[in-house]
């Protein structure tokens, strides 16, 4: 996979792709990420990016020209074009589809991605219109501008390119990758400050400890995100789980909240 980053503040990126999971996946050329500075696609001895928007108002507005410049010669230096659904563009935006673990799955099928950051009071509406093929928010609240934005996509995306993690299991039991909270992890050593174990996760059952992990998965998710369970597609054996674990919230014995 490639994903390219048009932004104004490339260094910002130096950090977060420069060490970890993200610098590994690129040294083994697993992925390939590349940063651009929006200003390189400016004509004027300024690198003028923005200007004031039309009707008035606060702040100011980036231009068009360069996005769709820095885009076009993206796609103009690829060796190999890819077909219609191997590349999309996304915006980075508050009005953006707001990201999740799925929508992390599906762009990890595309082949390319151009992601565009946002800053000051917005892009102007023909980047939106005639350029990009996706917007994308990350949450309900507001940032300086979409480098941090892209920064999340980019991680959770990379992270389920194949080989990447190492294990093809990793991705699979995190939490949010099959619409419920992960289980609880314990390490070494068994009994730390009189807190022990689970006795089930010591007992080399695998069935056990996978039933154990499930119940666990699905009893947190109801405690700490119960909206997820709404959107969650449970088969009826997890549908079964649940009502167990209600009956035991709702137990005069049970402790639970």
């Amino acid at each position: 996979m490639q994903i390219d980053i048009l932004t104004l503040f490339p260094q910002m990126f130096q950090s977060p792709f420069g060490s970890g999971i993200v610098k590994r996946a690129i040294d083994q050329k697993l992925v390939g990420v590349k940063i651009h500075n929006i200003r390189d696609y400016t004509h004027d001895k300024h690198h003028t990016v923005d200007d004031y928007p039309y009707g008035g108002g606060a702040g100011m507005v980036l231009k068009p020209e360069p996005i769709f410049e820095a885009v076009e010669a993206i796609r103009a230096a690829m060796p190999h074009q890819p077909a219609v659904d191997g590349l999309t563009v996304i915006l980075l935006t508050p009005q953006g589809r707001l990201f999740s673990q799925q929508i992390a799955l599906e762009l990890s099928r595309y082949s390319h991605l151009i992601l565009i950051c946002g800053h000051y009071e917005g892009v102007d509406e023909r980047v939106s219109q005639y350029l990009v093929t996706d917007e994308i928010s990350i949450g309900d609240y507001v940032l300086s501008g979409g480098e941090l934005a892209a920064m999340v996509v980019a991680d959770a995306v990379l992270r389920l390119v194949p080989g990447v993690l190492g294990s093809a299991a990793s991705p699979v039991d995190d939490s949010h990758a099959t619409g419920l909270l992960e289980y609880p992890q314990y390490t070494r050593p068994p009994l730390y400050r009189e807190w022990a174990v689970p006795e089930v996760l010591l007992s080399g059952n695998h069935a056990q400890i996978a039933k154990w992990r499930h119940e666990q998965a699905i009893a947190r998710t109801r405690e700490r995100r119960p909206e997820l369970l709404e959107k969650a597609n449970l088969n009826l054996r997890e549908r079964q789980l649940l009502d167990k674990v209600e009956l035991n919230s709702e137990g005069p014995d049970s402790g639970g909240r």
